[in-house]
């Protein structure tokens, strides 16, 4: 059978349509779970910041214009969430905070090597500023482009540049010190 477009889906959800409200929710649901987990390190955290995305699309999907892609709209959502829920952890984190090594994506390759590749990406990205670990988010595991991701955070298509290559030399730097 042939699968709905955002849009049908989007506009079938806004008549009130439960089914393409889900069906919608299950295209991205993994997608911005595995943005959640690299972006906070910790599964309760990667949880509670999707399912607050996604309130945040049902409250607001007659907002959204079809100016851009859906998938743009919604990581832009995201990112907002992001940047709260960031802004209300940082008084209550303590120094000995830790992230909790996990894998983003478990099931989709077993082996121990892609394990453990995966868990030293995410404590190594823990350790970048927001800012940079939300451009190398978006960019290479949004696959989203510079002038996406600079519409996405609102800043220049150089300061998205900039901050990516800073944050990649600081995390091969990381990857490298992990792996002596």
């Amino acid at each position: 059978m042939f699968e709905k477009s955002d849009e049908q889906l989007i506009e079938k959800a806004l008549q009130g349509n439960k089914r393409a409200w889900l069906d919608l929710l299950k295209r991205y649901e993994k997608q911005i779970y595995n943005y959640g987990m690299r972006m906070t390190g910790k599964n309760e955290d990667a949880l509670d910041l999707m399912q607050e995305v996604f309130i945040s699309v049902f409250r607001n999907l007659s907002t959204y214009r079809g100016e851009g892609s859906f998938k743009g709209w919604l990581f832009r959502i995201a990112h907002f969430r992001c940047i709260e829920f960031y802004r209300r952890k940082k008084p209550m984190q303590g120094l000995e905070d830790e992230p909790e090594p996990v894998c983003a994506d478990p099931g989709v390759d077993d082996s121990l090597s892609t394990h453990q590749e995966n868990k030293q990406l995410i404590e190594a990205m823990q350790q970048l500023p927001l800012a940079q670990k939300s451009v190398v988010e978006l960019k290479f595991f949004g696959q989203f482009t510079f002038e996406e991701i600079a519409h996405q955070t609102g800043i220049s298509v150089n300061t998205v540049k900039s901050r990516l290559y800073v944050a990649l030399d600081k995390l091969k730097m990381l990857m490298e010190v992990e792996c002596v």
